[in-house]
């Protein structure tokens, strides 16, 4: 039986985003910067719940969402994987979420007063610590 991968995210009391979609938003990038590759066993509910000191409930959440984005799943009797077969979006299902994304990013940031290119600096500078970490 496979161990459960260490996952290296944080939950931060004072983030604007529930802790679940801050969860959410951890194995997410954990695979998206193939920290966590296909097939990789995730801890349990409770295990996490104690790593990140949180009620297990929380867990539940961000996994039942992360499974129906297609990016984890149930094996019955093992616990929960990376998914080998990753459901992708379309084009279109892309543009979208990215234009939303944008959207929210725009409405949070404006009233800085910052110039484009300092945005876009950034922005860059942290794909590239993302990428990179």
């Amino acid at each position: 039986m496979s161990k459960p991968s260490v996952l290296k995210i944080k939950v931060v009391t004072g983030d604007i985003r529930p802790i679940f979609k801050q969860i959410i938003d951890g194995i997410r990038l954990e695979i998206a910067t193939e920290k966590l590759s296909p097939g990789s066993k995730l801890p349990s509910y409770r295990g996490l719940a104690m790593q990140l000191m949180i009620n297990p409930n929380t867990v539940a959440k961000a996994y039942a969402e992360l499974s129906k984005q297609g990016l984890i799943e149930s094996k019955k009797g093992l616990g929960l994987f990376v998914s080998e077969n990753r459901q992708s979006l379309s084009d279109d299902e892309r543009e979208q979420k990215l234009a939303k994304a944008v959207t929210v990013f725009i409405n949070e940031t404006v009233h800085l007063n910052y110039s484009d290119d300092e945005i876009v600096e950034v922005i860059k500078n942290k794909l590239k610590e993302i990428k990179t970490t």
